[in-house]
C-alpha cells in the first residue's frame, strides 16, 4: 500500500453520516444501548446537531434533519429504510447478549456467509448488524448450538467445537 497522502493510499475510513428525526433519541440508542462513545459534536442553541460516534474501530455520523429553514428536510417514512450497516466484531453473539441485556431487540444470532449476525433496528429504521466470522454450518442459529441461547461461539469456533 502507498503511502502516498494524495490519492487512494490517503483513504483512511468510511464513516456513513446517518440522518435522524430526533438526536437526543438516537443519542439514547446508540451511546446508552449500543456503548458508542461521543468524539466530536457540533451543538446549535444547546442541542447536539451532528456527532461522530465511535465503537472500538467502528464509526459513524449523526445529524438531526433540520425541519424549518433553509436546510429543512421532510422525509417520507422512516429516514433509515433500506439501509444496513455492518459492524465486524471479535463475538458477535456477546454483542448480541450485551445489547439485549439492555433491552434492546435484536435478531437471533444466525450464521450467514461463514458469520455469525445478529440484526437490530435504530429508532429511524437503520439496520444494524454485528457479525463475527465462524466454521459453524451456514443457517445455524444460536439456539441450535445452545437450546438457551448462551455460548461463546462469536468467534471462529468450529462445529466440532460446539
Amino acid at each position: 500500500m502507498s503511502t502516498d497522502s494524495s490519492g487512494i493510499g490517503n483513504v483512511k475510513a468510511v464513516v456513513p453520516l446517518l440522518c435522524v428525526s430526533s438526536m437526543e433519541r438516537s443519542l439514547r440508542y446508540y451511546i446508552d444501548g449500543l456503548g458508542f462513545t461521543m468524539k466530536n459534536k457540533w451543538v446549535v442553541d444547546g442541542k447536539v446537531r451532528w456527532c461522530w460516534l465511535a465503537l472500538g474501530g467502528g464509526a459513524l455520523m449523526l445529524q438531526e434533519f433540520a425541519r424549518e429553514g433553509h436546510d429543512s428536510w421532510a422525509p417520507q417514512g422512516k429516514v433509515g429504510e433500506g439501509v444496513s450497516l455492518w459492524f465486524q466484531c471479535d463475538d458477535a453473539i456477546a454483542m448480541y447478549h450485551e445489547v439485549t441485556s439492555k433491552g434492546i431487540e435484536g435478531s437471533e444470532p444466525q450464521v450467514g456467509n461463514a458469520m455469525w449476525d445478529t440484526c437490530l433496528a435504530d429508532p429511524d429504521g437503520y439496520k444494524i448488524h454485528f457479525v463475527s466470522q465462524t466454521d459453524i454450518p451456514e443457517e445455524t442459529r444460536l439456539s441450535d448450538v445452545h437450546p438457551t441461547g448462551h455460548g461463546g461461539l462469536g468467534h471462529r469456533e468450529t462445529s466440532e467445537q460446539a
